[in-house]
């Protein structure tokens, strides 16, 4: 019998009808012909000790109302009376208590998935991860299938707070001890145990986790979210087992998110050869298009890329709609913003406005008037622009920092580097704690041959943020570039590479030191594996000279040539090309 299960949840407590119908008493009916009523077991002693268990704890008498409602639980062997003891227990942070009533609910019905439920959370709670084991074997009992699976792949959530998560991965290893060997569960339980192993640090006993599940099934969707987050860990080997999961049918969200891994880690090509396959393979999934029209876009695929944004668009309107239609949804701003790009790089500016007023978003105001900004500087109004800017609501914190950033990229992108100059130096002043600010500063001092004071601010960069890996790079390009102090210059640059190895740009710079270094060969070795991973002017630019100092002049004319078409107003690369070879 269901006791508690009529009274009010959400105010707890007994009203005159709700007692009523808990005593089994159905609407009043005189009808001499009525049903005989059966009578309730909530007899009136226990009807009382009911209402004075709720009023004590609305009365904030938790004690007294847990004692009560135990006792009525014990007498009732009822679920909800039970529940609502454990209740009260955890609300006044007794957990002592609430692991006892949740123990004696186990007790009374032995068979209660709830409550061993409970007893298995509080013991996480109170950090108790050695007594898991009997309650977790209970959890996973009788479960089979996808019911299963689905439960052991909440374990590690459970033991995500918990000190020694080293224990909770031994304790959850016991308690799946039969799963560990088949194909069914197999992968998802060494997910499991993974997850934890690598919640404690120990990646590479997570890693053989990971190669354990995947020599049961390489197609496990578990195994492949433990390779994605051992990749996060940094665990390279993980990779391959992520990449051959990748090559069955995956769920389209795990390729996204390995896309996304591969972006994080400056790995474009490959980041859009796996968007080009999600597209094909899920041509509903709208992120894999928004995803791939940005990095066609990076790469100067200005067509392809607004295809692929229109693509995106199509489908996710209807999602991505607002409530009260008056707010832009996050990814249709993004898209948006890029198509307006787009129409301005190929001199459609009234079409990149009216993308642009399609957007309504104040938390996306400054970005949406950057590329206004920039419409108008294209006009020959920069004057107009930096007044647009500056007169941008300020919504949020950081607004005032990022307005002035953003003025002095647009003077930078229209090459007046002075007068950038002197606003970033103001921007220094008012943002002294900003290393970017000082970072941007630095590159401004170059470009107007300020060296000392560039190489005064990227010191202090790395000295006040050591991990700032484009300081060391922007330093030991300069050097490499002057041809000076080459063994610093390479040492500088190994380091950026350190904390991102895969950045073609910083890979850019050690092949310039290698090519100032008379290494021909490994300079063309690592600006081939640069340029093919970003196909950006400058690389093209450093590239081009080495093969023309190789004697491969022919090749060096062929690439300038089209990076020439895709980024004609690019200083290196035209400064580059007429120093060599004069026009193409």
């Amino acid at each position: 019998m269901d006791y508690y299960g009529l009274m009010n949840p959400s105010k707890r407590l007994v009203s005159l009808s709700i007692l009523v119908a808990c005593l089994g008493l159905g609407p009043l009916t005189w009808a001499a012909e009525a049903e005989p009523v059966q009578n309730s077991e909530l007899n009136r002693e226990l009807f009382y000790q009911l209402l004075l268990g709720e009023l004590s704890a609305n009365n904030g008498d938790a004690g007294n109302a847990y004692a009560l409602m135990l006792d009525a639980a014990r007498k009732t062997n009822s679920e909800k009376l039970f529940e609502r003891a454990v209740e009260l227990a955890l609300r006044a942070r007794s957990a002592d208590a609430a692991l006892d009533a949740a123990r004696a609910w186990q007790r009374a019905l032995p068979a209660s998935k709830e409550a061993n439920r409970y007893v298995l959370q509080i013991l996480i709670g109170m950090n108790r991860v050695s007594d898991t084991l009997e309650p977790l074997k209970r959890e996973l009992a009788g479960s089979a299938g996808k019911e299963r699976i689905a439960a052991i792949s909440l374990l590690p959530r459970y033991f995500a707070r918990v000190t020694d998560k080293a224990l909770a991965a031994q304790q959850v290893e016991q308690a799946l001890a039969p799963d560990l060997g088949t194909k069914a569960t197999g992968p998802a339980a060494w997910a499991a145990v993974g997850m934890l192993r690598l919640g404690a640090t120990h990646t590479e006993t997570a890693l053989e986790a990971a190669q354990r599940g995947a020599a049961l099934d390489n197609q496990s969707d578990e195994v492949a979210i433990l390779a994605l987050n051992l990749m996060e860990a940094k665990v390279a080997q993980a990779e391959p087992l992520l990449r051959k999961y990748l090559d069955g049918k995956p769920m389209p969200e795990l390729r996204m998110a390995y896309g996304r891994k591969l972006i994080d880690n400056a790995r474009y090509a490959e980041a859009l050869m796996q968007m080009q396959t999600l597209t094909q393979q899920a041509p509903a999934f709208a992120d894999g298009w928004l995803v791939k029209g940005s990095l066609e876009l990076q790469d100067k695929k200005l067509g392809d890329a607004e295809a692929s944004l229109k693509q995106y668009l199509q489908l996710s309107a209807p999602q991505e709609a607002a409530p009260d239609d008056t707010e832009t949804g996050r990814g249709m701003v993004q898209a948006l913003l890029l198509l307006a790009q787009v129409a301005e790089q190929t001199q459609r500016p009234e079409e990149a406005s009216a993308y642009l007023a399609r957007i309504n978003s104040p938390q996306d105001a400054l970005r949406v008037q950057t590329r206004r900004a920039t419409l108008l500087a294209r006009q020959g109004k920069l004057d107009e622009a930096r007044a647009l800017i500056r007169a941008t609501p300020e919504t949020q914190a950081d607004d005032a920092r990022a307005k002035l950033s953003t003025e002095v990229q647009l003077l930078r992108d229209f090459k007046q580097f002075s007068a950038a100059y002197q606003l970033l130096q103001e921007g220094v002043q008012r943002f002294p704690k900003d290393v970017g600010m000082a970072y941007d500063l630095a590159m401004l001092a170059e470009k107007l041959n300020k060296l000392p004071e560039m190489e005064q601010l990227l010191r202090r960069v790395i000295a006040e943020q050591p991990d700032y890996h484009h300081a060391y790079n922007a330093l030991g390009y300069s050097l490499a570039d002057r041809n000076l102090r080459l063994p610093e210059a390479r040492q500088l640059i190994t380091k950026a590479l350190e904390f991102a190895p895969n950045d073609p740009f910083i890979v850019d710079s050690l092949a310039w030191v290698e090519f100032r270094s008379g290494n021909l060969g490994e300079a063309k070795r690592l600006l081939e594996q640069a340029y093919a991973n970003r196909q950006d002017a400058e690389i093209a630019a450093h590239l081009g000279e080495v093969l023309w100092a190789m004697g491969l002049r022919d090749q060096a004319t062929a690439l300038w040539r089209k990076a020439l078409d895709e980024n004609k107003d690019n200083d290196t690369l035209q400064e580059t090309v007429r120093r060599l070879r004069g026009a193409l």
